[in-house]
């Protein structure tokens, strides 16, 4: 009797194991996504706009919240515009800087900013120079003093420039010791051999050998203007004291010649397929770039275009990529696909490693990966799952007001609508599939695409010959 009470016990906690397991939600990966939400990224009454007399755009976007203040002053003008034989000289200039403006050297200037406890710090990217500096807002004064004294006064000293070059030229020859730099580096001279592109954004060895403070200084003058600049404030900071500023400061600013801008880059490209090999001898693992031309940033296909990369390879575990060549052969721990959206178009690529002796099978991966987007674009679920990894990525990337300020002075960058921000979920949502099913036709290019691999030629020549003409080069 008590073995028939106790059988009676256990399939009842059994029943109710089944019942909890039944009533209990699926996991997060097996559920639907959530829908795609729309609406404002900013409330209207926080972000103000107004453009000088002498073509100097100011954004300021208030945040009380906090007693801090970022403040930033973009031109857009960047690698993009070098000539090619000077490589490099934008980001040299953004370098030099930041070492010395109006009447402080690099040490007084460095101090400056340490005694405000702020943070400074000029880039150049390939379509925009940015100086940001940011600190309390008590400091406010003093903060734009500091702006305007980098942007209009840089000192570009022969000595620091000096020290900046040596400093860029040892650092170019560190990088080749990184495989994953001499494929990309090896990659955009497949691509362009002839255009800026080619080179990267920090110039070569031997491009940034002939660079010094007269290059610099001529440079400067050239991409820093009033004209398209933009300056922006965001934080606690009213918008009236901002725009008094920037009249009283910057409104004399000459408007510039800014009339270079990046040429288009040739398309196809490459126009046939090709392999080039870094040869490495060294190396036990290969690194693998594939890719060709790809869109610019202003493209109207950018958002469709986006949503059937991230199905492709742009989404980590979800895309077909990483599911086909790491989940289901083990032959990588990472592979990723992405289109670099800039003025001009830039490239497409897909990137990976794997073991030497394995390279041809995911190279093959790869390129089938690409003819199957081609001939099987997304399905229903797989664009709806995208669509919202693409709503959701969007809300992660504008967390902070500051995120927000940096993408609105983006969209003046790129010359987009000042409402693309609002409108980016409900284009995403307004994506089909036939949109997707058109993008992945018209914009991917395995049976011309440029592979490009670093590892030993004698082993990676043999697996790769038959697929187009093949180039050793050394590192």
């Amino acid at each position: 009797m008590r073995a028939l009470q106790e059988a009676a016990a256990l399939g009842a906690v059994a029943l109710l194991a089944a019942a909890c397991a039944w009533l209990e939600p699926a996991p997060a990966w097996e559920r639907p996504p959530p829908p795609v939400r729309e609406g404002p990224v900013v409330p209207g009454e926080r972000l103000y706009r107004t453009t000088l007399p002498n073509g100097l755009q100011v954004l300021v976007l208030e945040d009380r919240r906090l007693p801090r203040l970022r403040l930033g002053l973009v031109v857009p003008r960047g690698a993009g515009v070098e000539e090619r034989e000077r490589a490099g000289l934008a980001s040299l200039t953004a370098d030099l800087m930041e070492r010395g403006a109006g009447e402080r050297d690099a040490l007084a200037l460095a101090r400056a900013v340490d005694d405000l406890g702020a943070d400074l710090a000029v880039s150049a990217g390939w379509d925009s120079t940015r100086v940001l500096l940011s600190g309390l807002s008590e400091d406010r004064d003093a903060l734009l003093g500091l702006l305007v004294d980098v942007v209009r006064r840089p000192r570009f000293e022969a000595p620091e420039a000096e020290r900046a070059r040596s400093e860029r030229l040892a650092a170019l020859e560190r990088a080749k010791d990184d495989p994953g730099t001499l494929a990309g580096w090896a990659f955009l001279r497949a691509l362009y051999p002839d255009h800026r592109y080619g080179l990267p954004l920090e110039g070569t060895s031997e491009t940034v050998a002939g660079l010094d403070a007269p290059a610099v200084r001529a440079f400067h003058a050239q991409a820093f203007g009033a004209r398209d600049a933009i300056l922006f404030a965001v934080g606690d900071v009213g918008r009236a004291e901002i725009e008094a500023f920037a009249r009283a400061a910057l409104g004399d600013w000459p408007s510039g010649d800014l009339s270079r801008l990046t040429p288009e880059p040739p398309a196809p490209a490459p126009p046939e397929r090709r392999v080039v090999i870094v040869d490495r001898p060294d190396l036990n693992q290969a690194q693998i770039v594939i890719g060709h031309e790809g869109m610019a940033r202003s493209d109207p296909e950018r958002v469709a275009a986006g949503l059937m990369n991230d199905v492709l390879g742009g989404s980590g575990f979800l895309s077909r990529l990483m599911v086909r060549v790491r989940s289901g052969e083990g032959l990588t721990y990472a592979v990723g696909s992405g289109f670099s959206l800039r003025r001009q178009p830039g490239p497409f690529t897909v990137g990976t490693f794997t073991r030497v002796p394995e390279t041809r099978k995911v190279v093959d991966l790869v390129l089938a990966e690409l003819v199957r987007m081609q001939q099987e674009p997304p399905s229903p679920a797989e664009l709806e799952t995208a669509k919202s990894y693409a709503a959701g990525s969007f809300a992660l990337e504008l967390e902070t007001a500051a995120a927000i300020a940096g993408s609105l002075v983006d969209l003046e960058v790129y010359g987009l609508p000042p409402d693309a921000l609002d409108t980016y979920r409900s284009r995403v949502r307004a994506v089909g599939p036939d949109d997707v099913a058109r993008a992945a036709r018209t914009r991917l290019h395995p049976q011309r695409a440029a592979i490009v691999v670093v590892g030993p030629a004698q082993a990676l020549r043999p697996q790769l010959a038959d697929l187009g003409p093949v180039q050793v080069v050394q590192p």
